[in-house]
């Protein structure tokens, strides 16, 4: 913050996420550090550049005041992302009850005898944030199989997951053992019928 008796400044770097072909903006806080109705007015070396609301305005006695500073989009990004741009903040005390519709270019003239207190803005380009890595595909969390089994033990796709082959081999070898203790049985019945000596205990 600035250490001027009349306005803190936050922050003292106007700082933005610089994006090709976006507008940006970021927040300047003032706060009045007196008992005195404040003036401020906001310059910039590139007007054309930047937009400021409200670029005046008055502050009033120990309370804050937000301005918005938007940079309009820009078609190429600077080398190294330098900025050489800069604002100039300008306040001076006014009388009480004065409004942001009274306020002149006159009241900020140090020529005119005005204490006029200033302070420097630097402006400042940041890498924009990276967007998140992709996910592989297939290793989301709880996804659903791509393929199922139809009752004749055919597939529908040749994609399958760990869990779906994991079920397929667990539950195969029951089925197999079932067919086999069903041709038993059909092969002891048939004995029992051409030999009636032999016994269903035997035959297992």
């Amino acid at each position: 913050m600035s250490t001027g008796e009349l306005l803190g400044i936050e922050p003292l770097e106007l700082k933005f996420p610089f994006e090709v072909k976006r507008q940006i903006s970021c927040s300047l806080q003032l706060s009045n550090k007196t008992d005195n109705y404040v003036a401020f007015k906001v310059k910039t070396t590139n007007p054309k550049k930047y937009c400021v609301r409200p670029n005046t305005g008055i502050v009033l006695p120990r309370s804050t005041c937000d301005v918005i500073v938007t940079m309009q989009s820009q078609k190429e990004a600077p080398l190294d992302l330098q900025c050489k741009d800069k604002f100039l903040l300008q306040s001076v005390k006014v009388n009480d009850g004065v409004a942001p519709k009274d306020i002149t270019p006159e009241m900020f003239n140090k020529e005119a005898g005005h204490v006029v207190e200033e302070c420097k803005l630097r402006v400042v380009y940041l890498s924009p944030p990276q967007p998140p890595s992709p996910v592989p595909e297939g290793s989301e969390e709880g996804s659903s199989p791509r393929g199922y089994i139809s009752e004749n033990g055919s597939s529908n796709g040749s994609v399958f997951t760990a869990a779906t082959r994991a079920s397929v081999e667990q539950f195969e070898p029951q089925d197999k053992s079932a067919e086999v203790t069903k041709e038993k049985k059909s092969l002891v019945l048939k004995c029992l019928f051409v030999c009636p000596c032999v016994s269903f205990s035997d035959s297992r």
